[in-house]
């Protein structure tokens, strides 16, 4: 049996193409029977999506503004994601709080990556946040997503240091490097347990 793993993306989708190209450097279809079945996302114009159909992926687009509330949204969302039959939903860079009733759907089974080191700085503004506190470290943190905000279980961390002048900017693009590197590693050691 395939085990499909769905992503979910707002806008470049960075941390996507860095799944899918370790899940075909790394064979994780042979190895595992794992493969990325589709990309989605809430804006017809992301780039991620480009991206994800010159690999060969399903691309779906849901324009969450068509929609009159959240959990209209998520319901239709999860509609076409359960079209994948999916054993792993990935968000990379998917700009929606996500309602409970979905959250629930994929309890166990719905990734978030976050640009920070948890339970450090949840929300927005990370980077900034951990210049203006005076961190000497930041980084970034794969987690199981849960009903609250940036709280779930820890799956894998990356460390990298703050520097003399480092601008918001300029550390999110070094955390945003090791983030590239984390989550393929996180989801394929999720692999061998779906």
């Amino acid at each position: 049996m395939n085990k499909n793993i769905v992503i979910l993306i707002s806008g470049g989708g960075s941390n996507m193409a860095a799944i899918v190209r370790a899940a075909q450097q790394e064979h994780w279809e042979q190895r595992y029977g794992a493969r990325v079945a589709a990309v989605i996302s809430n804006k017809a114009d992301a780039a991620g999506l480009a991206f994800a159909r010159s690999q060969g992926i399903a691309t779906e687009a849901l324009d969450h503004k068509a929609f009159e509330s959240r959990d209209a949204f998520d319901a239709a969302l999860a509609a076409r994601i359960d079209g994948y039959q999916p054993a792993l939903v990935v968000l990379a860079g998917f700009m929606r709080i996500l309602t409970p009733g979905f959250v629930q759907c994929y309890a166990g089974r719905l990734v978030n990556i976050h640009p920070s080191l948890l339970p450090a700085f949840t929300g927005l503004h990370t980077h900034q946040r951990a210049l203006d506190a005076g961190c000497r470290f930041a980084g970034a943190t794969v987690h199981l997503v849960t009903a609250e905000l940036d709280v779930g279980p820890i799956l894998d961390q990356a460390v990298v240091p703050v520097l003399p002048g480092d601008t918001a900017d300029v550390l999110a693009a070094r955390v945003l490097s090791q983030e590239h590197i984390i989550y393929p590693r996180a989801i394929r050691a999720l692999l061998p347990t779906l």
